[in-house]
């Protein structure tokens, strides 16, 4: 298969596979699902196809947002790890590089939330019209200009890790949308060509056998060297 210029192998993305489900480290850049105003632009399922032959979308990563994600390679998978996601059986670790470093090690973001609450589409704090929502957020470690956070989520909501830290006071490197004020946009050490999140573990009872199964997924480079930095 002729890939898109600037992915690298869809076979070094994959982190498991078996006859029920595939597990992939998603690189940035990379839709999760096709695009309804732009159907040519590369998709997950598109660049897998190939090698796995039909699959479903179990869940999905924003497009600027890399890593770990679950495909099912059976409609009976697809139906058993939907109902997963729905009674929120399944644990999702995000990490994230943001601005300012915080004065707290740990805050329990348990916020409700409101999608499309205004004219960019951002979802927002809304404790009068919002639905429940809560991201735990540990600081990993700690830098001068930024720090590595790792965000437990207990609900899914879109952009719910950027609007919660967004109400703390916190921007995620790279991100454009969710940007608090105080954050000094030309810092030289806070740019970031993308969104700087990434999904590093989900853990979840296999569909078939009910066995408990974790996966991680390595950080990209670009990632990596921003961390470097810190």
């Amino acid at each position: 298969m002729n890939w898109q210029p600037g992915f690298s192998d869809p076979q070094n993305w994959i982190l498991y596979s078996d006859e029920d489900l595939l597990v992939v480290n998603k690189p940035a850049g990379l839709l999760s699902i096709p695009d309804g105003y732009h159907p040519e632009l590369p998709h997950l399922a598109q660049a897998l196809a190939p090698l796995m032959g039909k699959l479903w979308i179990v869940h999905r990563l924003d497009k600027e947002t890399s890593g770990v994600m679950l495909l099912a390679r059976s409609a009976e998978a697809h139906r058993v790890l939907n109902q997963s996601f729905r009674e929120r059986a399944l644990r999702k670790l995000y990490h994230c590089l943001a601005s300012p470093p915080p004065e707290w090690q740990t805050k329990d973001l348990d916020l409700p939330l409101r999608v499309n609450a205004d004219r960019a589409h951002r979802t927002r704090v809304d404790l009068e019209r919002g639905k429940p929502a809560r991201t735990l957020v540990n600081v990993l470690r700690h830098g001068e200009s930024f720090s590595l956070l790792e965000c437990m989520l207990f609900s899914g909501y879109t952009h719910q890790i950027r609007a919660h830290l967004y109400y703390a006071g916190l921007g995620i490197l790279g991100d454009t949308l969710y940007r608090p004020k105080g954050v000094d946009v030309f810092d030289a050490r806070l740019q970031a060509a993308r969104l700087m999140l990434h999904a590093y573990e989900i853990s979840f009872a296999h569909p078939t056998t009910g066995l408990e199964l974790s996966f991680r997924a390595p950080y990209p480079p670009d990632f990596e060297q921003k961390l470097a930095g810190l």
